[in-house]
Parts: structure tokens; sequence; C-alpha cells
């Protein structure tokens, strides 16, 4: 059923006007250069080329009422066949202005409509196959932006699932630091903080952004997490030539970091390292992160940062993508993720 709310353009009748004006014409070439022949070839062509605009309007106004084809074919094929009675009527209206007939012949009226009615017909089906694959377009485009749509929704939901699950984890730092009467490191821990929300607040909304830029928010929430860790913080950071404007999911590597410190490296007495490393295989972006630490007691007690970010990647990349993370023999916790490699798109004032 075609979508009412949708005017087909003038231009699609046209169209499906132009493959029945061709096969008219191809008929009619036989009858060049035999004088009367021509004339009621040429009567009947305009005739049935005037027909096809109430045609069209008729069939319109058949989509709009939303009636079945068991409803529009009995009316279609009536009315055409009804223009076609009367381009007979008008051929003998000829007939007798030519003096070839004296008079109009009732009994042969019906006869030989073939030709015009065929050509009608055709028309009806040439305009009901160029609208209805007009409305499927139309309905393609409409899926194909509601899907875009929902994704988008999909991923600032997911995104913004970042900033209070951090920012309730850093309050929970600053109000420790208070309770050890470290001021001065809550108060640098405040500053920090703001900073990054600060920048994350202020982020223009796109999904994507350099790797640099989004290693410049990596290196604000490390400076916090420096501040409440010190010494117990180690980190080491890798980046490959030529790979700073690769485009990557914002906030792809804080909440990893995340994960990687507050359920690796702070549980550890004596802290651990964290190493970041971006390189490029091919047509490939890779991204790891190994952090020392221990496999935890309860599974899916990870928190909540590397399934944020595979639901992202998914949900960005599809199979283009692969996250592999998990304990390996050296006894830390390794995260490898590998990207199509593009590069970002320049930001836009």
């Amino acid at each position: 059923m075609l979508d009412t709310k949708d005017e087909t353009p003038l231009l699609v009748p046209v169209l499906a006007a132009l493959p029945v004006s061709v096969c008219m014409v191809i008929l009619g070439l036989p009858a060049i250069g035999l004088e009367y022949a021509a004339a009621f070839r040429i009567l009947y062509f305009v005739a049935c080329m005037v027909w096809i605009l109430p045609l069209a309007l008729l069939q319109r106004a058949l989509w709009r009422r939303r009636c079945t084809w068991l409803v529009m074919a009995p009316v279609l094929l009536a009315v055409s066949y009804a223009m076609s009675v009367l381009n007979n009527l008008l051929g003998q209206r000829l007939a007798m202005a030519l003096g070839l007939e004296t008079g109009y012949r009732w009994d042969s009226l019906l006869r030989g409509l073939d030709g015009c009615w065929l050509a009608l017909v055709a028309f009806c089906a040439f305009h009901a196959v160029g609208v209805y694959y007009l409305a499927y377009q139309r309905a393609q485009l409409r899926l194909a932006q509601a899907t875009a749509a929902q994704r988008d929704a999909e991923l600032r939901a997911l995104r913004y699932q970042l900033n209070p699950h951090f920012l309730f984890n850093a309050l929970n730092a600053v109000s420790a630091l208070v309770a050890a009467h470290e001021n001065r490191d809550a108060n640098r821990m405040l500053g920090r903080v703001s900073d990054f929300l600060r920048a994350t607040l202020s982020h223009d909304g796109r999904h994507e952004h350099a790797l640099a830029e989004e290693l410049a928010l990596l290196e604000a929430y490390l400076e916090i997490e420096k501040v409440r860790l010190g010494a117990r913080l180690r980190v080491s950071t890798r980046i490959g030539p030529g790979v700073l404007d690769a485009a990557v999911p914002y906030l792809l590597l804080q909440p990893l970091a995340e994960n990687a410190i507050r359920h690796g490296i702070v549980p550890r007495q004596g802290g651990g390292q964290l190493d970041i490393g971006v390189t490029c295989d091919g047509e490939q972006l890779l991204v790891e992160v190994r952090n020392d630490g221990a496999p935890p007691l309860a599974p899916g007690s990870g928190g909540i940062g590397l399934p944020n970010v595979a639901e992202r990647l998914r949900s960005m990349y599809g199979p283009m993508q692969r996250i592999d993370a998990g304990w390996r023999d050296d006894g830390r916790f390794h995260v490898r993720l590998a990207l199509p490699l593009r590069t970002a798109a320049p930001v836009t004032s």
C-alpha cells in the first residue's frame, strides 16, 4: 500500500508515458506515406496522450483512498476502455471529415479497440510501477534514517553512561582523601575533575574524533588518578607513527584506563603498571591496554567500562571491529581493540 502522505512528482506519469508513446510511434511507422492511415495514427496517438493526464489523476485518487488492486483494476480497465471507445468515435468523426464515411457506424464502434486500450492499460502499469518504486525508495530512506537515529541515540546513551560512572568514582576518591585529612590532594583532585568534566561536557557531540584529542582527555583523567594514587600508579604510553589523526570513538581510552586502574591496580598493595599502546597495521588501528592485577574472585565484577566500550564498537563498526580481553600468562590483563583505520573528520566551527 502506498504512503498517501507523500505526493508523487508529476515527472513519474511523464516517464511512464514515454515507453507507451515510443511503442505507438514504432507501430505507426509502416503508415508513413499512406495519407489516410497516417492521419488516423496521429489522431489516436494524440488522443491517447491526452487521456494519460486524467488516467494518472484517477490512479492517484484511488491510491489516496487506499483502494486495493481488486478495486483499482476493474475501475482502470473500465475507464481506459471507455476512453478507447471515445477514441474510436473520434476516428469515425475524422473519417467523415475526410469524406471516407457519410455517418457514424455505431455497430462497429466497439471494434478494433485493442491498440488504444492496450496502450492506456500499459501506461497504468508503467505508472503504478514507477510510483511504487518511488514509494519503496522513500520507505527505504526513512528506514535508513530511523536506523541511523536509533543508532545515534544508543551511542549517546552509552556515552552518557560514562560520565556519571566516572563522577561517582571520582567523588568517592575525593571523599576518601578528605577523610584522610589530605586536603591539599583533595583540592588538587577536585581541580583535575573539574577540568576533565569541562572538557567532556563541552564536546560537540561527535561520536568520533582524532586520536590526539582522545589522548588529551586520557591525560586529563590520568592526572586525576595520579593525584589519588601517587607513586602506586605507573603509566607508559606508546603511540605509533602516523596515527594521531586517526578517528577513534569519543571516550574510548578513558573507560579502559579507569577499568584497569580501579579493578586491577588499586586492589594491589604496591599499585601497578598501566601500559597503553596505539599503532596501525595495514587498514586497522590497533589499541592495546595492559595492566597489572589479579583475576576477580566474583565473575562479572569488572565494572561497566569494558562492556560499554565493546557495545559502542559493535554499534559503530559492526564486523569491522574486534575486541579481545582477558588475563594472560604474564599475569596481566590485556585489552586489544582493532578498528578500521581512517582519518578523523576536521572540526567545523
